[in-house]
C-alpha cells in the first residue's frame, strides 16, 4: 500500500498539524490537508494496523480557507519530497490557523483533564512588512547537504531543500541568510538575529558567544548558540502572561518561589519586576552556561539564585527540606517552563508534595500540558486560569500559559 495514491476527506485536525481522515475504516493521518477537504494522498507509512500516514499531493475539494502557501518552497504544488519544512500551516488562513490550535488544546484538556474550557489564540503584534504572520522569526537553523548547500530540511525529513527565501524570519535574518553560498566542514548555519547589535552567522559546533536581548527596557545576556524564544515579541509576551497569570493573593515574596527549567532567567525576572526587590526565587536550569548568565540577569535581585542541576533531579531535594523551608515552600509560586516533552509525573509529584500555594505552567505543547495538568489534578490543583499565545504563526505550535492553585 505505500507509495499508492488515494483520495481521502480530511474530517478533524490532530496534534502535530496533520489532518485525519479515514480509508476503508483505517485512520490515516494525512499532512497539508485542512479539515472538510477533499484530497488526493500518497500513502507514506502503513507499517502499522491502526492508522496509516499520508501526504496531500494534489486538493480536489479545497476548503475555503486554504491560501497561496507564504513559501512557495513549502507549497502542496511540490512534490512532497521536496517541500521545506518548519511552515506546516502557511497554506491556512491565519485566523483558521488559530481556531484549529485552539481546537487541539481544548479537545486535549477535555480527554485527558476532563476539562471543558474554551481557548482562544491570541496573536501577537506582526513584526513582518509582507504578508500576515511572516517576518517574526529572530533565529533560523539551516543545514548543509553534502553538497555544500544550505537550506531548510523537508517535511519529516532530514534531506536539505535550497529556497530562495525565508518568509517566516526577520528582516535582518532574511537579509543575512546564505541561502546561495556553499559550506564544507558544517553540518548547520544558525542565523540570529538578537534583540542588540546585527545579525550573526553560527557555522558549525563554534565556541558560544554571548549576545544581548531585549525585552521592554531589560537586557538578557545569552549565547548566540543557547535557548531563547524564536519570535521577536515572545518574550515580552511571555513575560506579561507570567505576570498576569500569578495571583496576588497567594505570592509571598519571602517565600521558598521557584522557576524550573529557568534558562538564562526569563521568567524569574517577570516575577521579580511584578513583586519587587525582596523577592525570593530560585531558579534551576540544566545548562550550565545558562545558569551563569541567569546569575548576570537576576543579579539585582538579592534574594535570586540561579542553580544548575537536571529538575527531574533537583526536585528530589524538596523532600529533605527543613520545617522552616517547608513552610516557605508551602507558600511558594512555583512557574515551570518545560521542555516539549512536558515536566510529567515524577516532577510533578515531588513538587505537589510540598504544596506550593499556586503553579504557573509555561507549555509548548498542548498534549503534554493537557496530560499535566491531569496529573496535578490529581494531586490536588485545580486550573484556574489559561491563556493561548501564537507565537509560532504558519506553524502548528502553539503555547500554553496556565494558573494552577491548590483545592
Amino acid at each position: 500500500m505505500q507509495g499508492r495514491e488515494v483520495e481521502l476527506e480530511a474530517t478533524k485536525i490532530a496534534h502535530g498539524g496533520i489532518s485525519v481522515a479515514r480509508l476503508d475504516g483505517r485512520v490515516v493521518f494525512v499532512s497539508d490537508a485542512i479539515p472538510g477537504e477533499k484530497v488526493v494522498a500518497r500513502i507514506t507509512d502503513d507499517a502499522k494496523p491502526s492508522f496509516w500516514r499520508a501526504e496531500t499531493v494534489r486538493v480536489l475539494e479545497p476548503s475555503p480557507h486554504r491560501q497561496a502557501h507564504v513559501w512557495a518552497e513549502a507549497s502542496v504544488d511540490r512534490d512532497p519530497g521536496d517541500r521545506a519544512g518548519g511552515a506546516e500551516f502557511g497554506h491556512i488562513e491565519l485566523g483558521h490557523q488559530r481556531a484549529l490550535k485552539a481546537q487541539v488544546l481544548a479537545e486535549g484538556l477535555q480527554r485527558m483533564a476532563g476539562l471543558e474550557r474554551e481557548v482562544v489564540v491570541e496573536a501577537l503584534a506582526d513584526p513582518g512588512d509582507g504578508l500576515p504572520g511572516t517576518g517574526w522569526r529572530t533565529r533560523v537553523r539551516l543545514h548543509v547537504s553534502a553538497e555544500g548547500t544550505v537550506g531548510p530540511y523537508a517535511a519529516r525529513s532530514h534531506r536539505v531543500i535550497p529556497v530562495a527565501d525565508l518568509p517566516l524570519a526577520t528582516a535582518a535574518v532574511r537579509e543575512t541568510a546564505p541561502l546561495r553560498e556553499k559550506f564544507t566542514g558544517a553540518e548547520t548555519v544558525d542565523v540570529l538575529a538578537p534583540g542588540v547589535g546585527g545579525a550573526r552567522l553560527v557555522i558549525g559546533a563554534q565556541k558560544p558567544s554571548v549576545v544581548r536581548e531585549r525585552v521592554g527596557e531589560r537586557e538578557f545576556r545569552v549565547d548566540d548558540t543557547g535557548f531563547w524564544q524564536v519570535h521577536a515579541g515572545a518574550a515580552l509576551a511571555l513575560t506579561e502572561a507570567v505576570q498576569a497569570a500569578i495571583d496576588p493573593a497567594l505570592f509571598d515574596p519571602r517565600a521558598a518561589n521557584l522557576d524550573l527549567y529557568g534558562g538564562v532567567g526569563l521568567l524569574a525576572a517577570a516575577v521579580g519586576e511584578r513583586f519587587g526587590p525582596t523577592v525570593r526565587i530560585t531558579t534551576i536550569e540544566s545548562d550550565a552556561r545558562a545558569t551563569d548568565h541567569a546569575s548576570e540577569n537576576l543579579a539585582e535581585w538579592l534574594g535570586a539564585t540561579a542553580i544548575t542541576g537536571r529538575v527531574e533531579h533537583w526536585v528530589r531535594s524538596l523532600a529533605d527540606a527543613s520545617v522552616g523551608e517547608r513552610a516557605r515552600l508551602a507558600a511558594a509560586t512555583v512557574v515551570l517552563d518545560p521542555p516539549r516533552s512536558g515536566a510529567g509525573k515524577a516532577v510533578l509529584e515531588a513538587i505537589a508534595a510540598v504544596k506550593p500555594a499556586q503553579l504557573v505552567y509555561v507549555a509548548c505543547d498542548p498534549i503534554a500540558f493537557a496530560r499535566d495538568v491531569a496529573i496535578l489534578s490529581g494531586l490536588g490543583y485545580r486550573l484556574d486560569t489559561l491563556r493561548a499565545l501564537d507565537l509560532f504563526p504558519h506553524t502548528h505550535h502553539v503555547e500554553a500559559v496556565g494558573s494552577l492553585a491548590r483545592d
